[in-house]
């Protein structure tokens, strides 16, 4: 799962910032055609999709002259373009995509959240054997869904590296929410450092990327707000653990420029309006490595829309969007403005921004950055516990009365259980059954090289915002809001659960699922037609983005028969969820964490259904 370096790429020193200038080159310069020719009228960094869908595209992936960060490099792009244009399609339509691969290695495109027979899905090494260099493959298959989306390359870093872009599918009749104005958000991470570098880093010192560490000023101030006795049972805590609550992303702002629609910061992407518009703004995050958070100071953000469909409309101030995930909100800007689009990482070290303004040359106000988040002992799957080890709450599985409710491994302290904290909205109702049956099946991971820790008492936080947006005075969107506008098309209940846990050493930098990268797991086999219950146990102290190719998740929040569908679940530190897949497409599928680095280094399994 590796490729060859870019040529031009170049090491980086680990004290050097980015700062984008947004110089794209030839990649702003996108002939305008037709629809067959190169995808879209408008280039991706417009932001604006072409309005006509369309059913036939020629697609080259190849190299792209790129200058973010005042060097020139080499990205990989389609249509001389990176992000790739944007493909417009409509719900029904058969569409037929040549994908020529000019490129000296092999690539691919995967067509994200999408459904589609196995082999058209382009995960290389599955139901697909690649696009070789100088080849052309067919993808062809019917729409059977609407919503936003987005298609990159599954072969080693080339997503990484510029191959990515939006797509969106036309609902056949027609749109539940009204809008005037319509425009793709596309958020990345961009790196002059080869992506095999990094990784080489982040395997010789798991911090090299994080320079923000605790350090005896910290210690002070935190003794000072919270008594040196807790201060240093604290420290004592996290040292005995060799981890450190500052670990919040693997890669940060030191390397990375944050770009929406392939436009730095200093670039400022510029969407216009007439005050009294509605308009709608499509996020993906495609980032490699980074969660964001996403608000536009001044505008109530009314989400209509997660992973391509559509939800009970919900007004939140911000939101966290995964990689891979993506939310479609609508504003409605009375006032001239001009609006920043602010999306700051989840470690605070950077942002993307835009504006959305009546007029070109306008920049909205960037506000500054939040306070950096720091991990805690919930995120460690220590209950929500606090430093002399009581709980100050704890909350049971993800749906009431279901045998799977209960969270796996550790105990209960029932003298410590905070009934109100359990029953808050997006909690589930303690199934104490359930919580027996776990208990017999304890699991049997132990802490070694492979798995740094295993969560004792992980619990469900769907009704969490996440670390670092808690109590900041904004209405913040959680995943327990989420309900879809129709009732889920299968009503079975599962006939069996599987249980995963999300393991990982930060360390030595290991991932994988139960404690084993892809080349030690076997497939996860499912019966075609059978409906079962995913369980994720997040053993680590970071977010996972969990992908199931192929197949819907429909996430267990609390919303009964509306469940959610997505395709793309972040599971928080130290959480446990689940959700109910029905294995109703046969084939080989991707099964994977989308922090693109956790997945190369082996956070993937198979799933075949037959």
């Amino acid at each position: 799962m590796s490729i060859r370096s870019l040529a031009g790429r170049s090491a980086i020193t680990r004290r050097r910032f980015v700062v984008g200038t947004g110089l794209w080159g030839a990649a702003l310069a996108l002939p305008q055609g037709s629809a067959s020719a190169y995808a879209s009228v408008y280039t991706p960094a417009s932001g604006r999709p072409d309005p006509l869908p369309g059913t036939r595209f020629d697609l080259t992936i190849g190299s792209v002259p790129i200058n973010i960060t005042g060097a020139r490099m080499h990205a990989v792009g389609v249509n001389g373009s990176t992000p790739a244009p944007i493909l417009r399609w409509r719900q029904g339509d058969t569409v037929e995509l040549n994908v020529t691969n000019r490129l000296d290695e092999p690539s691919s495109i995967h067509w994200h959240g999408i459904r589609v027979p196995a082999d058209m899905d382009g995960v290389p090494g599955l139901s697909f054997g690649g696009i070789a260099p100088g080849d052309t493959f067919t993808y062809r298959f019917p729409l059977h869904q609407s919503g936003t989306y987005w298609y990159h390359s599954h072969s080693g870093f080339q997503e990484q590296t510029g191959l990515y872009g939006a797509l969106i599918i036309d609902p056949r009749d027609g749109y539940a929410q009204h809008f005037d104005r319509d425009y793709v958000m596309v958020l990345s991470d961009w790196t002059d450092v080869d992506p095999e570098d990094i990784v080489s880093n982040l395997k010789f010192q798991s911090d090299y990327y994080n320079f923000r560490q605790r350090t005896v000023d910290t210690f002070f101030r935190d003794a000072h707000r919270q008594g040196l006795g807790a201060t240093i049972r604290d420290r004592l805590q996290w040292g005995a653990m060799n981890m450190a609550p500052t670990d919040i992303l693997d890669v940060s702002g030191i390397i990375y420029t944050y770009l929406i629609n392939g436009q730095s910061p200093a670039a400022n992407w510029t969407g216009l309006f007439r005050p009294g518009e509605r308009i709608r703004l499509r996020f993906i995050n495609a980032s490699a490595m980074t969660l964001f958070d996403v608000r536009v100071p001044g505008l109530t953000m009314t989400v209509v829309q997660a992973d391509g469909n559509d939800v009970e409309p919900i007004p939140v101030d911000e939101f966290r969007i995964g990689p891979a995930e993506t939310y479609d909100v609508i504003v409605s800007p009375t006032a001239d403005g001009p609006y920043t689009v602010f999306a700051q990482a989840e470690d605070r070290t950077g942002y993307a921004r835009g504006t959305l303004a009546t007029r070109s040359g306008l920049a909205g106000p960037v506000p500054p950055m939040d306070p950096r988040p720091l991990r805690t002992m919930t995120d460690m799957g220590m209950g929500n516990m606090d430093m002399k080890g009581g709980m100050a709450g704890m909350e049971m599985g993800s749906s009431p009365g279901k045998p799977g409710d209960a969270p796996a491994g550790g105990g209960m302290d029932m003298d410590h259980m905070d009934m109100k904290e359990a029953n808050r909205p997006g909690a589930a109702a303690m199934d104490m059954p359930g919580m027996a049956a776990a208990s017999r099946h304890k699991t049997e991971l132990k802490p070694g090289v492979a798995v740094q820790s295993v969560a004792m008492m992980p619990i469900n936080r769907l009704a969490e915002p996440g670390d670092g947006l808690e109590n900041n005075g904004r209405r913040v969107l959680t995943y327990a809001d989420l309900r879809a506008t129709i009732p889920g098309a299968d009503p079975r209940p599962p006939s069996r659960e599987i249980t995963l846990h999300l393991t990982g050493s930060m360390e030595r930098f290991i991932w994988g699922f139960d404690g084993k990268k892809f080349s030690e797991a076997e497939p996860i086999r499912l019966t075609l037609g059978e409906r079962v219950r995913f369980v994720l146990i997040n053993d680590t102290m970071m977010e996972h983005p969990i992908h199931l190719h192929g197949l819907w998740s429909e996430l267990e929040n609390g919303q009964g028969d509306c469940r959610p569908y997505k395709h793309t679940i972040t599971v928080k530190p130290g959480e446990r969820l689940s959700y109910l897949v029905t294995a109703d497409e046969p084939g080989l599928w991707a099964y994977h964490c989308h922090l693109l680095y956790h997945m190369e280094v082996g956070m993937f399994r198979t799933v075949v259904v037959s």
